[in-house]
Formats: C-alpha cells, structure tokens, sequence
C-alpha cells in the first residue's frame, strides 16, 4: 500500500503498508525544512528525495522535472547521476571478481590488447578502480574524448607519480576499469550493466541508454545559466557518469547495501566488496565506487572528503593491508553531477538508514553534503 498527500511544494509518499503518525509526520516537516529552503536558494527547478529508515521508504518529491511541460516530480521520474554511476560500475567488476572473470590485482593488459607496450599494461585492475593508477586526469583531453580515440590517448599517457602512491579522482581511471570488467563478462558495458547487474539488483527504472518509451519520466536536466542541458556522449561515459535513474531505485540500490542477503551470492560478494577500504586519503576511506568516513561522524569531515580539493587535486593515498571492511556506523557515501544535474546518496553501515538526493540542477556538493546529513541525523535521533 502507498499513502500520498500534497505538501507545500511538494508530495510525500510513505511505502511499506504502514500509516502516517506523528513520527512520519515528524519526518516529513524535517524533510521539507531542509529541502525547500534548499531549492528556493539554488533555484533548482525539482528534487526527489528518498529515505530509507527501519525497513521503511520514504519519498518526498518537489516542483517539476521540466520548466517547459510543468510534469511534477515523482519516484519514477529519472534524473542523470553523474558520478553515482562508478558505485553501479565497481559493483559490476565486483562482480566480475565474485564469478571468477578477474582478479581485483589483474593487470590491465590481460583484457586490453590494446594496451601492449603502454604504461597502463601492467597497472592493476585495483588501482584504475580507486584512482590510483599514477595520475590519469579528471576528464579525457576534448582531442581523446570519443571511444575510437580513448586507446590512442592511453597508449601515450605517462604516469606522473608511482601507481598506489596518490589519488587523483579520475573519470578515465574507473572508466576503463569498467570497461574491462565489462569485456572480462564477453559483454557490451551498457548490455550488462542493464541486462544482468540492474535486474539483479532488483531494480526496474534504472538505464545507461534511455529507451524511447522512457524519455518522457527523464528529467530536463539545467546548467547554472537556466538553460536546458542533458549529458552528451564521450569515452566512457556510461561507465563513469552515464547512469539515469529514479529516486525509487536508487534507494533501493542504497537498501541491497545496507543488507544485500536477498541477493544472490555472488552479488553479495561484490557489495561486500564495493565496501571495502583500499586507500586511506585523508580522513577517508576509498572503496570501490563508495568512499566511507569512520565514526564518530563530523560535517567537517564529510566535506573535507567531498571537497572540490579532494577531487581536482592529487591526495596522498595510504595503502589499507589487509583491506578493511566499513565497520558499523561508517557514512558511506558518493556524489554525482553532469552539467544539469546534482545527486547525492549516503547511507550508515549497520544502522538501516539511508539517503539519495536527486536534482535537475548541479549545485554545491558541499549542499547535498549538510543536507543530508541533517535529515539523517534528526533521523538518528528519533
């Protein structure tokens, strides 16, 4: 059963079968002080919230998802998720490893012919996983950005520092870690992701590549001028920004992290692994798409390890031996952006509580940040 009322500049929607109280009510005001405000302020034309507490979804959906046609926003509408696409893509070559396709320690190489006598032939599949690989760049120079030219580039890049010593957040590092997981499956990255990986995480509004029938739940997506925007094609852009999807899956992606024993056991394998603590950088912890922060928790912390420095700058990165698991009450977490769109999702280890933030306008990072942890905690607290 959903229950549904009109709020404000807004819907709530409680799932689960159960019925609204005062907590729920609580909630919904908590919601609604920290997202309208929000919104009013960084002019975003529409959000969808959804919360996951207790085994219960939450979605709080507000103003449009086109200035144009004026359609509201709903749980089914689809946003672009910028980088939240390299949680779905490391949960892929997670999964790769988990049915015995590669090994997290593989070199390059093994999958890429094409990469012969290249430094990245003999980097680790770990390590374009984390961005740690020696220094390749945020975005692909505008002269190698098409898949006919990427493998040209790769061939004549050179490592500015020793693979494993520095982090250096990087679309062509995951991207092409992505791309060999998908080729280590004998598929088409877009063709697993959303024929095998998606379904099997129980998700059914969720894409690489749009399908006509769906263009009109997509969101018109809006850059800092006003004006309308979607993602454009580049190399690798499925894999390292290209994900789109509803805020109802998306919190269903959040919930098969927090407890993914409903999941088959090699997907559970692959979470665990996404999960995992590689490299330590600063006062976080890079997983394999997930970064996580141990507790006790600080706002502070959480936007030192989401900062612009921390994604445009090289970091020292400390290797994790043995890896470590996220213990119970570490916030995991990853923003995503495109030019005309801002996404956030967090969740806390062990305590069934979650988060995404979805918005057809990039915004501060540091916003989704406070935002989110306001409302979890005021959640925490109940």
């Amino acid at each position: 059963m959903h229950i549904a009322k009109s709020i404000l500049a807004g819907t709530f929607v409680l799932a689960c079968g159960t019925t609204p109280g005062f907590a729920q009510e609580r909630i919904e005001d908590t919601v609604n002080a920290v997202i309208q405000p929000l919104m009013k302020e960084q002019d975003i034309a529409g959000m969808a919230v959804a919360i996951t507490h207790n085994g219960q979804r939450r979605f709080f959906n507000y103003g449009v998802a086109s200035k144009d046609t004026k359609k509201a926003v709903t749980e089914q509408t689809l946003f672009e998720v910028g980088s939240i696409s390299k949680t779905f893509t490391a949960t892929l070559g997670a999964y790769a490893q988990a049915q015995g396709k590669l090994q997290l320690s593989d070199l390059a190489g093994r999958y890429a012919p094409e990469l012969r006598g290249s430094a990245l032939e003999n980097a680790r599949l770990l390590d374009l996983a984390t961005y740690s690989v020696g220094g390749l760049p945020l975005q692909f120079p505008d002269d190698a950005d098409h898949p006919d030219r990427m493998f040209g580039y790769y061939k004549s890049w050179k490592p500015l520092y020793p693979a494993g010593t520095q982090r250096l957040y990087s679309n062509p590092s995951i991207g092409l870690f992505g791309f060999l997981a998908a080729r280590s499956l004998g598929r088409p990255f877009d063709e697993v992701m959303e024929q095998t990986l998606m379904p099997g995480l129980g998700l059914k509004h969720s894409y690489v590549q749009v399908p006509q029938d769906q263009m009109g739940t997509y969101a018109q997506g809006y850059a800092k001028d006003g004006k309308p925007v979607r993602v454009g094609p580049g190399a690798l852009a499925s894999e390292a920004y290209g994900v789109k999807i509803s805020s109802a899956d998306l919190i269903r992606f959040v919930e098969v992290n927090l407890q993914p024993g409903k999941l088959d056991a090699d997907l559970q394998r692959a979470i665990a692994t996404t999960q995992t603590g590689f490299y330590k950088v600063g006062g976080m912890h890079q997983g394999l798409g997930w970064e996580f922060y141990l507790p006790p928790l600080t706002v502070d912390g959480l936007l030192a390890g989401n900062s612009p420095q921390m994604a445009l700058t090289p970091q020292k990165a400390e290797p994790l031996t043995p890896p470590r698991p996220a213990p119970d009450g570490a916030w995991i977490n990853k923003t995503g952006s495109t030019n005309g769109f801002g996404a956030y999702a967090a969740f806390v280890a062990g305590e069934d509580l979650g988060i995404v933030m979805l918005a057809n306008k990039n915004y501060p990072i540091e916003e989704r940040v406070r935002a989110a942890h306001q409302i979890l905690m005021a959640l925490e607290a109940r």
